[in-house]
């Protein structure tokens, strides 16, 4: 029986970043369902505010659906996903960036549920909170203090985090570039920038969220290095791969490798839908086995 692909967005996206991707998939003969976390999607919050022409107190003081949503809430939600998903065959799950907190949970939480799991230089913490690899020496390249200008309010008074990247500031649109879609074009960089969302959670879980051996370890699971991802550098994402092979050494990663920024596997989807592909055939062998 095919798999669905159920894929996990990362911090500020939606599911409308995955459409170029199902589109690729399904023309490979491939089932997929994109997600939207609590507060994402046609359920965040665009203020008035953050229209053109843009009210920045306005913008630093508007209250925001997603205040108060937990990494909890977006696990029972995608729980809730991959136990209808699962009806209909395996599931594949797939996340990117920050979506692999979550989904990291829900394998924790379901084992049963998933098929495979998938990272796209996605968050996998095992060691460490994912707030606490910021300060460990293979995120000594990335600089939050980068985006700072274009932080909009006090997360702690918001209770969430905003930003605006409908900001016309240059230092920080070269910033959010250099991050996430170095090797795009200007045209395909703000395209995408304008499918984010300002508003994001403020919860990235905790050490017992962390991957766990007797779970989300005996799941098959396979790691998409992004080789040119600056927002996740490699070095970070092979300790990612290192530290889960440790936890379980009798079901390490299947680790793959492509080309690209953080944004770039999505602008440009043919190669990762190769590989996921390849996975889904790589499902159908150990199935008949």
């Amino acid at each position: 029986m095919h798999p669905t692909f159920v894929l996990v967005h990362g911090a500020f996206a939606n599911s409308f970043s995955f459409a170029p991707l199902q589109a690729e998939l399904g023309l490979l003969g491939h089932r997929s369902v994109a997600v939207d976390l609590p507060g994402h999607g046609f359920q965040a919050t665009f203020t008035r505010a953050y229209q053109a022409p843009q009210d920045p107190a306005g913008l630093a003081s508007a209250p925001g659906g997603i205040k108060g949503v937990t990494l909890a809430d977006n696990v029972a939600h995608l729980i809730g996903v991959l136990e209808r998903a699962k009806r209909n065959g395996p599931v594949i799950l797939v996340a990117h960036s920050r979506g692999g907190v979550t989904v990291t949970a829900a394998a924790n939480a379901r084992p049963d549920l998933i098929d495979r799991v998938v990272y796209v230089s996605a968050w996998c913490p095992v060691r460490l909170d994912v707030n606490d690899y910021y300060g460990e020496p293979e995120m000594a390249g990335v600089d939050p203090a980068a985006f700072a200008s274009a932080l909009a309010g006090s997360p702690a008074d918001l209770g969430l985090l905003r930003v605006n990247f409908r900001t016309a500031d240059p230092e920080s649109l070269a910033a959010f570039k250099s991050a996430f879609l170095a090797d795009g074009t200007d045209e395909q960089f703000l395209t995408f920038l304008n499918t984010f969302q300002p508003d994001e959670n403020l919860d990235v879980g905790g050490s017992a969220d962390r991957a766990q051996a007797a779970t989300w370890g005996r799941i098959p699971r396979t790691y998409i290095r992004l080789a040119d991802d600056a927002s996740l550098p490699l070095a970070l994402q092979d300790r990612l791969i290192r530290e889960g092979d440790e936890l379980t050494p009798d079901n390490p990663y299947d680790v793959r490798t492509c080309a690209g920024s953080h944004l770039k596997w999505l602008v440009d989807p043919a190669p990762a839908a190769r590989v996921l592909g390849e996975l889904a055939a790589l499902h159908a062998r150990s199935a008949q086995a």
